[in-house]
């Protein structure tokens, strides 16, 4: 993971832009991504139905050079690199596998990008000779989103005060409610973003039935399943990667409820809560939650 100053970019690896070998002069594709629309022609008079409108793929061009005056081995070597991470074999091959796109403008904290590179080649070699090679980059962010560089996370302990098993015994010290003042909660989660992000979840075990909700939109996932002591469940929301794993690898996708919407469960802009109950008699389970702040443009 590359540092990044104001005016760069991590090209998935490979560090360009301001005070590099490897100067920008434009990039497009970092506004509002275009929008797939779905709108029906109406038939029998003018116009149509507005259908739902979605966001297309956002597709990041980047106009820039090698130069390195007077050495064109090393323009050549820097051409060499940022070809072969453009051809990196085990995103390219790997369906799912996905490359970054790193940036960081003035004013503005840096954002990530999550796609395939589709484009980093050299535009002409003619003047590689006085150490200069313009190039042609273009990166296809997959989920339009641009997301905070760093992850967010709480870890919160069962909330017993709201499950409907109450207390059996033997109990196991040490006992928690998880009754605390509104400013000091730990379910809070916080997305410093314009959109919706996409939680990842864990639930460790020993744990029964547990159940999820998001406390402001009154999304849940609920799930029909025991863990042991040591088992896991994994829960990715993301479009294009919504999974239910258990201990990284078997399928648990069928515990989910048919009120579980991994395709709802957002953490909105702003501040919201995480709340979450289950059968568990040892105050050892635990829930994860993890995202990244979302925005629609830099």
């Amino acid at each position: 993971m590359l540092p990044l100053g104001e005016w760069q970019i991590d090209f998935a690896g490979v560090l360009i832009g301001h005070k590099t070998a490897v100067p920008i002069s434009d990039v497009e594709g970092l506004g509002p991504a275009e929008l797939r629309t779905q709108d029906v022609v109406n038939p029998a008079d003018d116009g149509a139905f507005p259908g739902v409108d979605l966001y297309a793929p956002r597709t990041v061009r980047i106009e820039a050079g090698i130069r390195t005056p007077g050495d064109p081995a090393a323009a050549l070597d820097k051409l060499a690199e940022i070809e072969a991470v453009a051809g990196d074999a085990s995103v390219r091959r790997t369906a799912g596998a996905l490359a970054q796109l790193k940036l960081r403008w003035p004013g503005r904290r840096t954002k990530v990008l999550f796609g395939r590179i589709r484009r980093g080649e050299a535009v002409s070699t003619a003047q590689v000779i006085h150490g200069w090679i313009p190039l042609d980059l273009e990166f296809t962010a997959l989920d339009p989103r641009l997301h905070d560089d760093e992850v967010s996370g709480v870890t919160l302990p069962l909330d017993i005060s709201h499950s409907s098993g109450g207390f059996k015994a033997p109990l196991v010290a040490p006992i928690t409610t998880g009754i605390a003042t509104p400013e000091t909660r730990p379910g809070w989660v916080i997305n410093e973003g314009s959109t919706g992000a996409w939680p990842s979840v864990r639930i460790t075990g020993p744990v029964a039935t547990p159940r999820i909700l998001h406390v402001e939109s009154g999304h849940v996932l609920d799930l029909d399943i025991v863990l042991g002591v040591g088992e896991r469940i994994d829960i990715e929301t993301r479009p294009g990667t919504r999974w239910v794993l258990r201990n990284g690898s078997g399928n648990a996708a069928t515990a989910l409820s048919g009120a579980s919407r991994l395709d709802l469960f957002q953490i909105p802009p702003g501040r919201s809560e995480i709340r979450w109950t289950a059968a568990d008699y040892t105050n050892t389970t635990r829930l994860t939650v993890s995202w990244r702040s979302a925005w629609t443009a830099l």
